[in-house]
């Protein structure tokens, strides 16, 4: 199955299921590789559907603070590239749910576009987001990730205009991250009504599924997302988890906060 499958199939299981999917997000090498490995371990088990792993940018121009400093803790400790890729083929070795590369594309132009999309299939990702790669402007890397049988996941806003919600409907495959909240993860909760309807306007374009994230941190915000967006995606939420005490205690944080946050992906 290429990558788009798998996520497909993911998103149908928890449609069939009544509930939306929950995607959850953590940092590659985050507080420490073998930590990380069990964290990444821990949500699969707990029940996430789908993983996002971040591979750590010196400037995350969409992320907050909390998905900042984890992404500079793994790079003042020297884990690069191949070392954040070999945590997530470590940990998600079973293949029970889809995972995908959440990076900038300064990573993956520097690297290579073939290169990079090849690294990541080999450490079995199924997908790649690149946040500040523009839809009109990534046929080479769509072309580089096709031909690894990766999905490319897009972004879309609520200021987004008609035409490049046309052109991200078109190009983006697995699932369409809708944008909940106009500014950086981690800070501030969902802001419904304009992301509803641009949930609305994307699935008058596409039948590829829409998940909603930033500004979704607990049960009470999947719930609500839940009710109207086929996917919910949490992760500076996560990382708080990770960091809120001993290292050791970590996966089994991550663990109770992905169960519950499952739960609340149960729409009414």
């Amino acid at each position: 199955m290429s990558g788009a499958d798998r996520i497909a199939a993911a998103f149908a299981r928890a449609d069939g299921e009544g509930r939306a999917a929950l995607v959850v997000y953590l940092t590659a090498g985050y507080p420490d590789p073998d930590t990380s490995r069990a964290c990444l371990r821990a949500a699969v088990d707990a029940g996430a559907d789908v993983v996002e792993v971040g591979l750590p940018f010196s400037d995350p121009i969409m992320d907050g603070p909390v998905i900042q400093a984890a992404n500079q803790t793994v790079l003042d400790a020297g884990v690069g590239l191949e070392e954040q890729l070999a945590v997530a083929r470590d940990a998600l070795a079973g293949g029970e749910v889809p995972a995908v590369a959440m990076t900038y594309v300064t990573v993956a132009d520097t690297r290579g576009y073939a290169r990079f999309a090849a690294d990541c299939r080999a450490a079995g990702l199924d997908g790649v987001i690149l946040p500040d790669l523009p839809v009109g402007e990534s046929a080479a890397w769509r072309a580089a990730a096709a031909a690894e049988g990766l999905a490319t996941v897009f972004l879309a806003s609520s200021v987004s205009a008609d035409e490049r919600l046309d052109a991200i409907a078109t190009a983006s495959a697995g699932w369409i991250y809708a944008i909940g909240l106009l500014g950086v993860t981690g800070v501030d909760a969902v802001d419904a009504t304009p992301t509803r309807a641009l949930v609305e306007r994307l699935r008058a374009r596409t039948a590829t599924p829409v998940a909603v994230g930033i500004g979704v941190r607990d049960r009470a915000t999947a719930q609500d997302v839940a009710a109207y967006a086929d996917g919910v995606i949490v992760g500076s939420a996560l990382l708080r988890a990770v960091a809120d005490g001993d290292p050791a205690g970590a996966p089994d944080r991550v663990a109770a906060l992905v169960a519950d946050l499952r739960a609340g992906t149960v729409r009414p």
